[in-house]
């Protein structure tokens, strides 16, 4: 138990407060701040809603939304349990990308009452965060969110760790002189976020993706319970592959694991291709520990854990995505919008700087959070 930040949060009572940003102390402040005059930003406010963004503080808002159901590793712990994990997001919103973010914990799992929700939330806030919630239900929720709102909608479990896990491979291929098109991935764990992973590692160009779960190697001419795995089963696996995880990695360039640890051993790494990269993500025990790795013969290895070089963490990319959105005055994140950000991560790590232990800036480095903002505005869609 981490009795240090448990006495911290004691003597913090959360870690976001408001913060009034106009003059209150004489009577004409006050007039102007609230009643009589915020009466007519109201009116101009009814005559035009979009006006909302720039007489309030909605375009720089963010509504960080859980229902407790998948928080961190601890899994479904309830809304009032994954409140720390919400404040603690809304904190980096402010500290890396200057941007007021909400916690918002739902007591409910239903995924259609969620979407009412939202939907009712919206005039509140430029932007809705989804955080923790548990497959398959985030992406239905995810999906209708962004075509029902007229804001962006971004979930970092799936989104946020693709677009990091896209920096560090892009990063990792220069460090072992691959290209990514000559690549063959495997992806051990096809929940939410391996899934995304996936999907966005083949938008980047990887050559092929072969996706693993508790069933084995996805394979498209199998009939899955779960939707989402037909679907990614159908654009992945382009040699046909079947058998377990072991009979995936065979040959492949490289290992991703968001899955549990434990699960790989070392001669599974050295019947990898030559010079693999293995990213082993489970967290709080990785799929394998980085010594097993490199002696097994990776050529780069990363983690989840701050413990280890390489960690492979999303704080890199929620600030500075919301950050360039924002400033892009964008409806939406789109997929030029994050493969953006996985391009303004990796090269936040200067030649000179890129190593095998060194693919990933630290995810308190403010370069990175203003590089992914830059990238993100420069790739949205112009009006």
């Amino acid at each position: 138990m981490n009795q240090l930040a448990i006495d911290k949060h004691r003597e913090w009572h959360g870690k976001v407060e408001t913060r009034v940003k106009c003059p209150v102390e004489t009577s004409e402040e006050l007039a102007i701040a609230y009643t009589p005059g915020v009466a007519d930003v109201c009116l101009e406010i009814q005559r035009d809603p979009s006006l909302s963004f720039t007489l309030t503080g909605r375009a720089n808002a963010v509504a960080v939304i859980t229902d407790g159901t998948a928080i961190l590793g601890l899994g479904n712990i309830g809304p009032e349990a994954g409140m720390p994990v919400m404040e603690g997001k809304c904190a980096l919103f402010k500290a890396f990308g200057g941007i007021d973010a909400v916690p918002l914990c739902l007591r409910t799992t239903d995924t259609e009452e969620i979407i009412r929700i939202v939907k009712c939330l919206q005039g509140n806030f430029g932007g809705i965060n989804l955080e923790d919630i548990s497959a398959p239900r985030c992406f239905e929720i995810e999906t209708r969110l962004k075509k029902e709102l007229e804001i962006p909608v971004f979930h970092d479990d799936q989104h946020g760790t693709a677009i990091v896990m896209g920096a560090a491979l892009l990063n990792a291929a220069k460090v072992v002189g691959k290209q990514l098109s000559d690549m063959r991935v495997v992806i051990n764990g096809a929940g939410a976020a391996g899934i995304t992973i996936g999907k966005f590692l083949l938008k980047l160009g990887v050559s092929d993706v072969i996706m693993v779960d508790k069933c084995g190697i996805l394979v498209r001419d199998e009939t899955y319970e779960n939707r989402a795995h037909e679907e990614i089963a159908r654009i992945t696996n382009k040699t046909d592959r079947h058998g377990k995880l072991a009979d995936a990695m065979k040959g492949a360039d490289v290992f991703i694991g968001v899955s549990v640890g434990n699960l790989v051993n070392e001669e599974m790494v050295r019947s990898m291709a030559d010079r693999p990269i293995v990213f082993a993500c489970a967290n709080p025990i990785p799929e394998i520990t980085p010594e097993r790795a490199l002696a097994a013969g990776a050529a780069v290895v990363g983690t989840g854990s701050s413990k280890y070089p390489n960690q492979i963490n999303n704080v890199l990319v929620f600030p500075g995505i919301f950050r360039g959105t924002f400033d892009a005055h964008a409806a939406t994140i789109t997929d030029e919008m994050m493969m953006a950000a996985s391009m303004g991560i990796a090269a936040t790590v200067s030649p000179e700087e890129l190593s095998a232990t060194y693919i990933l800036p630290k995810a308190v480095d403010r370069r990175a959070h203003r590089a992914v903002a830059e990238a993100v505005k420069n790739a949205a869609p112009k009006k």
